[in-house]
């Protein structure tokens, strides 16, 4: 196995092969693809669809003289294998040594650290300027594809190509799809493309002013040297759009190119996953409830997505059953957060949902289009908590930080399953405030919770005691209920446990309270310390005799992490916690 693989140390291996042993090549590729996708999981059809066009790159082209830089990059494993890094592939015990995106500490053929999207084309843009402005002469290649076209920095960045006379080439990776179906107008052109052989009369990238040529075929590797051999060293900007085929290679993610987009680890007749996660009630389920419910009950709702169904649930079901009542912006944060803030304004109730790492690019739509406006829209967002998503570009603890300092914006952390429920319930149907909810990403848990939340900022009190007051905020509360258990039984006393459920600020009256029987304040939030939750409080009690210890994580880019050896690096375990107390209150 592996026997033309084994020897593929650099892309200068790749060129001395002949048509047949590039094919044979391709198959290899597959196979350590397979191993290391159905042990440890990862982005699945995007890889398997970009075998072929991969290889194709890396024999005409010079890399790294020539710069390869990929959109997203969750179809870089290929481009990795061709460049001194298939041990990550074929070598099991080797697995961590490769991140599932571009990494330039990896190699020095990676350019950029990056898992979000549509950044390819402004980013592949600034190294041609760069280039151009030391007079250098290699090739700049930008690789774009599913559904991040529908970005708005891809477009703004076309833009911006289209003007430039200089050697620039944007690979549009067609496979006609998104993470899910592709939605928008651009998309229409590009069938239109298709259909024509690259011939349509309307062309959304010569409208840009660039140079366009149309390749269908572009799993096969002699078509795909052909055209890159073309476009080598060209003196202006092209568009190669090339038509291929997601998760090639498998026919369960041919079939399903929505479930296949990425996967946990599987078995690889079957299909099916080899992990679990347990058949309990998950947040997911109560969220698509709601939602379903909420659709039929009133036609005023509305569910906005940009691009990210799956983030909670919304399956291509539970989206027919939506009908008119949902609406997929493609992948465009900022045109979803303005839509809703409109739909607002007129009347409906809009929920915007996605994941928080996604969500960090509407941070002004957020702040100017709704927060200013004071409309209430509502945003769900999914994997906020430290334990969801863990590579370096698609963290969610910096959410809280960013946006619980916005002015009129309401930010909910719930607990448990009922305050969840309520929260979301409550929000869609005030129109008072914008208000985000963050979705807990811990186990679900259930417990008594209000109705309403219309007291803006009022915490609960959930377990009254003395000494110590612990505000654990939304999926930490259940670390503060243990907090609480473990300084009843070591401390002797019955310590205060708060609920403080909004994020965004700060009960006074509470806190002033506080002060009368109390000696230390510990705040838990699962984000980072810096302006999070826990320094408002801090803030708070700044002038008086108040001891506040903030607990969080620490402002780091965090990678490929274990979740319980960070809590237990930044002091944050229960003994740890007590420790500190102790060391207060003698």
């Amino acid at each position: 196995m592996y026997e033309i693989l084994k020897n593929i140390d650099s892309p200068a291996d790749v060129k001395k092969l002949s048509a047949d042993e590039l094919e044979n090549l391709a198959g290899e590729m597959r196979e350590a693809l397979f191993n290391r996708l159905t042990k440890i999981g990862g982005h699945f059809g995007p890889n398997f669809g970009m075998v072929e066009a991969t290889i194709a790159l890396h024999y005409v082209f010079d890399s790294p003289k020539d710069k390869f830089v990929f959109d997203v990059s969750h179809q870089s494993y290929p481009h990795k294998l061709l460049t001194g890094r298939r041990n990550g592939y074929i070598d099991d015990a080797r697995f961590t040594e490769d991140s599932g995106y571009t990494n330039p500490e990896e190699s020095e053929h990676d350019f950029f650290n990056i898992g979000h999207t549509s950044t390819s084309i402004a980013l592949a843009a600034g190294l041609a300027k760069a280039r151009d402005l030391k007079k250098d002469k290699e090739n700049i290649i930008a690789i774009i594809g599913d559904g991040s076209l529908s970005g708005g920095e891809a477009m703004e960045a076309l833009n911006v190509a289209g003007e430039m006379n200089t050697n620039f080439i944007v690979i549009v990776n067609d496979n006609e799809m998104a993470i899910a179906e592709t939605h928008g107008g651009m998309y229409k052109n590009l069938a239109d493309l298709r259909e024509s052989n690259g011939k349509a009369e309307n062309n959304i990238f010569k409208a840009y002013g660039l140079d366009y040529i149309y390749e269908e075929n572009g799993n096969d590797i002699q078509s795909m040297i052909a055209l890159f051999e073309k476009v080598k060293d060209i003196n202006h900007p092209i568009v190669l759009h090339i038509h291929t085929k997601k998760g090639l290679g498998y026919a369960l993610a041919e079939e399903n190119k929505e479930a296949w987009h990425w996967t946990l680890p599987f078995d690889r007749e079957t299909g099916k996953p080899t992990i679990s996660f347990g058949d309990g009630e998950s947040y997911t389920d109560i969220t698509i409830k709601y939602i379903i419910d909420k659709a039929k009950a009133d036609k005023d709702f509305l569910v906005i997505t940009p691009s990210m169904p799956g983030a909670i649930g919304l399956t291509p079901e539970v989206r027919a059953e939506l009908g008119e009542q949902y609406l997929d912006v493609g992948i465009a944060e900022e045109a979803a957060v303005a839509i809703a803030s409109g739909v607002a304004k007129n009347g409906a109730k809009p929920l915007v949902v996605t994941n928080m790492t996604f969500m960090q690019r509407a941070y002004d739509q957020i702040s100017q289009d709704v927060c200013i406006n004071n409309n209430p829209v509502t945003m769900l967002l999914n994997y906020s908590s430290f334990d969801g998503l863990t590579d370096v570009t698609h963290l969610g603890i910096f959410g809280l930080a960013a946006f619980t300092n916005i002015p009129n914006l309401v930010v909910l952390a719930p607990s448990s399953a009922e305050e969840y429920s309520n929260m979301l319930a409550w929000s869609v149907d005030q129109n008072e405030h914008p208000v985000m909810i963050l979705v807990p990403g811990n186990q679900v848990t259930h417990r008594a919770a209000d109705a309403s939340y219309s007291t803006i900022d009022k915490y609960k009190v959930e377990l009254s005691g003395e000494k110590v007051a612990i505000l654990a905020l939304g999926d930490f509360y259940q670390r503060g209920e243990a907090l609480a258990d473990t300084i009843k039984s070591e401390m002797g006393f019955t310590p205060t446990l708060i609920n403080p459920r909004f994020a965004s600020g700060v009960d006074k009256e509470l806190l002033e309270k506080l002060k009368s029987n109390h000696q230390v304040i510990v705040t838990l939030e699962d984000g980072i310390v810096e302006g999070g939750f826990g320094q408002k409080i801090a803030s708070f009690y700044g002038s008086s005799d108040m001891k506040v210890l903030n607990y969080g994580l620490d402002k780091e880019f965090y990678d490929r992490y274990n979740p319980e050896d960070l809590i237990k690096s930044v002091g944050m375990s229960t003994e740890q916690i007590v420790e500190d107390i102790k060391n207060i209150i003698k």
